[in-house]
């Protein structure tokens, strides 16, 4: 008993939420079918009539509601409840009836709740698609009808909409049956009818869908249908749908003539009537079409709305190919406007649009002087000195016909008044522009590209009226550059192509217009002198750089596929390497498409021939950095450049690791540039780890004489200063040089005097003695080189006798006589050493 209140208090519930919009249908058919279901559980045995008659009643709202929220599956069980419920409530009033009278008014009773569910069933069984099912429910509503004359609204329009759903769905057959039904019911009782405008909806929509099924076949029945409604219920829906079958159907002349008359007195809209009008010359019934169209405006004289009929005659003329006729009707409607018959707005504009379609027609068949004759139509409905954007537009169109028909004069008279109307419009300075080129006016055609470019930026108010879409100004630009190129302004060209750079959103457009720029900015620059030619270089890196910027973002554009990516990046990168190369008498730019080159290349696939091509651009620019940087800059300036070449180093580093990968390399001398040129750079910039980089040097096994030689100058190279550094390469370079199995002794010689200038510095009279026996040592070494050899240089070996002397001589002067004689001796040693310098010396 608890279970049953509670059930019944959330339907109630949901009732009163339902009314205040608290739920919505969906939650209200939820918490119906849970209701249902505890009333259901509920039920005993032998249940009351109160009992039965609720269940019911919330079956067939339960099921109604799954059906109206589109899960009619989901009501057919409530559906067949209620149905039994039914059949016991019906068993159990004839049970306790007296009579025959009695059992008449409980089946009465009964039959009406019987009637609302057979209904539903019907209802969720077309929703399912179940024709038969739908079929038999509604049959045993219809013979229920005699009981039940009210009903007969509710079935007819019932069968009506199942027509409406079916139609929908293309099934026809089920349709026609449906809407047949529906009529069918509607006559059977007078009284309860839906009433003549319904019944005339019925038989149209039945005649379309025979129409729609197939004319052919079912064209009697279709019109029989139209007929039937039209006597039913005239409409001017009943009226066009009768004219659209006999045009389908191929009926004369006079048969449409005869179904016209049938409206004559008809009140129908001057937009009805055109529209029938119109039908009628679609279908090539030109006769009736314009007869019909003629007697229009007898029926609409004092309609301000009869420039339309005007209009539609003009239209039909033209897609008749009676342009003559047109003309003259044409004509009649400008004569018409200046004597107090003008069009309404809306007609006026519409005429407009049909003079202008027809001279764009007349300009892409090349019929130039016909295309003014009806842009001329257009004009003459503006008054002189009017300002309009319109008129601007026009007048444009105007003189790219003059231009056609070489008429310059004529065209710059079009564009004057373009100007006057729209002097900002982007189209204007287009026209201004075309001219400007054709005239061979450089200055005025670059102000005009340069409107145009600022224009392009930010479209106009009135543009967006004229429908310009996003990329018009980008395609007016490259109009602009082509039609440069075509009247060789070069110049020109490229400032148009700088723009369209600019605004260019389609990628494979955007790479093509930058590549047309560089072509062109090097042919200019291949016949300018040097003082213009810095000024283009730049441009040309400028490009450049927005190519790389492009190929960074299209990685995010889909209609940009990997494959073009990488054929654009090759093209762009083989043009950086080529500048650099070319343009090596100018480091910092030469450094610059080095480094583009690099950058570029990062979009191709690391083969060895990229690989080849990074490394040599990142080589190339930190030696351009270097040396830079040794010429006479600011001090941070300098810090600057050595800073920029390390970056590329350590790039070019992580590059050669995987080429060195690709195959044997053993000649290669980049280890040993990357070392020196690191060397170079962190040495002058003072670096704290250069000391780490000279121990990786030094356990070095197979380091050349050379390198520690140049180690050791660029070590005490200014900025930079480290004569411990310098002093242990050059040892290094002197063992090297001794442990050769031929001493070469002019590179001995040269690489012994170096050793000796930075360990016995010039004028140092207070030196230590184990430098001054170190340095004994090295002249020891060289007495041993020259006593095997004839080809030492005589002037290294009168060098090394001078300072041995002159170290004695220093000696001597503080005091030293014991450690002077040694000295001055060990110079006397390399006397007999000389050659033609010798009695000189002695």
């Amino acid at each position: 008993l608890q279970v049953e209140e509670s059930a019944v208090s959330l339907w109630n519930w949901t009732v009163t939420k339902h009314t205040g919009a608290v739920i919505s249908d969906e939650q209200r058919a939820k918490l119906r079918f849970i209701a249902c279901r505890l009333i259901c559980l509920c039920e005993g045995s032998d249940p009351p009539e109160g009992t039965i008659r609720r269940q019911i009643l919330m079956s067939m709202k339960t099921g109604k509601g799954w059906i109206d929220i589109g899960k009619a599956g989901l009501a057919d069980g409530f559906l067949e409840n209620a149905m039994n419920s039914i059949e016991k409530l019906y068993a159990k009033l004839r049970k306790g009836s007296e009579g025959e009278a009695d059992i008449e008014v409980h089946r009465a009773d009964v039959e009406k709740s019987l009637f609302k569910v057979l209904s539903y069933q019907a209802e969720s069984a077309v929703a399912q698609g179940d024709f038969q099912k739908a079929v038999m429910c509604v049959q045993r509503c219809k013979d229920m009808l005699m009981k039940l004359p009210k009903e007969t609204c509710y079935l007819s329009i019932l069968c009506y909409n199942f027509g409406v759903e079916t139609y929908e769905w293309k099934r026809y057959e089920q349709s026609s049956f449906w809407l047949s039904q529906s009529y069918d019911i509607g006559k059977m009782d007078m009284k309860y009818s839906v009433g003549k405008e319904m019944q005339a909806k019925v038989l149209r929509l039945l005649a379309t869908t025979y129409f729609e099924w197939d004319c052919s076949l079912y064209l009697d029945k279709a019109l029989k249908a139209i007929s039937l409604a039209n006597q039913e219920n005239l409409h001017p829906a009943g009226f066009f749908l009768k004219v659209k079958i006999l045009l389908k159907s191929g009926a004369s002349d006079e048969d449409i003539n005869s179904a016209l008359a049938e409206f004559t007195h008809f009140e129908m809209s001057l937009d009805f009537c055109l529209n029938t009008a119109k039908l009628l010359l679609e279908h090539g019934r030109e006769s009736v079409g314009f007869d019909f169209l003629k007697s229009v405006p007898e029926r609409f004289e004092s309609s301000p709305d009869l420039g339309k009929i005007t209009l539609l005659h003009i239209e039909f003329l033209l897609q008749n190919k009676r342009e003559l006729l047109a003309k003259q009707k044409i004509e009649e409607v400008i004569i018409g406007h200046y004597t107090g018959k003008q069009l309404l707005p809306e007609a006026l504009n519409q005429l407009h649009i049909i003079l202008w379609d027809r001279a764009a027609k007349h300009y892409e068949e090349k019929s130039y002087s016909e295309a003014l004759h009806w842009y001329n139509y257009s004009v003459s409905f503006y008054t002189p000195g009017q300002i309009d954007q319109n008129l601007a537009k026009l007048q444009r169109n105007m003189a790219s016909c003059y231009l056609h028909l070489k008429q310059v004069d004529k065209a710059k008279e079009a564009v004057k008044q373009a100007e006057r109307c729209d002097p900002n419009s982007i189209f204007t300075k287009f026209s201004v522009y075309k001219i400007a080129v054709l005239e061979n006016d450089t200055d005025k055609a670059l102000e005009a590209v340069i409107e145009m470019g600022k224009l392009a930026e930010e479209p106009s108010e009135h543009e967006d009226k004229l429908r310009v879409d996003k990329n018009t100004g980008s395609n007016l630009l490259s109009l602009a550059a082509q039609i440069a190129l075509e009247n060789d302004q070069q110049i020109v060209a490229i400032k148009a192509l700088e723009y369209l750079s600019e605004h260019l959103q389609d990628c494979r457009q955007l790479f093509t217009s930058l590549k047309c720029l560089v072509r062109l900015m090097l042919s200019k620059i291949m016949a300018e002198n040097s003082e213009k030619r810095d000024e283009d270089i730049s441009s040309i890196l400028t490009y450049l750089n927005l190519a790389h910027k492009k190929l960074a973002e299209s990685f995010t554009e889909q209609k940009f596929p990997g494959d073009m990516r990488i054929l654009e990046a090759h093209w762009f990168r083989k043009v950086a390497w080529n500048l650099a190369v070319q343009f090596k008498d100018s480091p910092e730019k030469m450094r610059d498409f080095f480094v583009l080159s690099f950058k570029l290349s990062q979009f191709c696939p690391s083969d060895k021939a990229v690989l080849i091509a990074q490394k040599t651009c990142l080589l190339m620019a930190a030696a351009v950095d270097l040396e830079m940087g040794r010429q006479k800059v600011t001090p941070s300036e300098q810090t600057e450049l050595f800073s920029q070449a390390l970056q590329h180093l350590q790039t070019c580093k992580e590059i050669w690791k995987l080429l060195k990968l690709t195959g044997d390399f053993a000649k290669d001398p980049t280890d040993t540039l990357l070392l020196l040129y690191e060397f170079e750079a962190r040495s002058k910039l003072n670096d704290p780890t250069l000391h780490n980089l000279m121990e990786l040097v030094w356990e070095q096994p197979q380091i050349e004489i050379k390198t520690l030689e140049i180690i050791a100058s660029l070590a005490m190279e200014p900025p930079a200063r480290y004569p411990v550094l310098c002093k242990k390469a050059l040892k290094s370079a002197l063992n090297l040089h001794r442990k050769q199995a031929v001493i070469d002794a002019v590179k001995f010689s040269k690489c012994l005097h170096s050793l000796i200038n930075i360990s016995l510095p010039t004028g140092l009279t207070d030196l230590d003695t184990c430098v001054l026996q170190e340095v004994w040592d090295y002249f020891e070494d060289a007495l041993s080189v020259l006593s095997s050899t004839d080809a030492y240089p005589e002037m290294e070996i009168l060098w090394l006798m001078t300072r041995a002397w002159n170290t004695g001589i220093f000696q001597y002067t503080v005091g030293k006589y014991k450690e002077a004689e040694q000295w001055c001796g060990l110079g006397m040693r390399f006397l007999n050493h000389l050659g033609s310098l010798k009695k000189t010396y002695e």
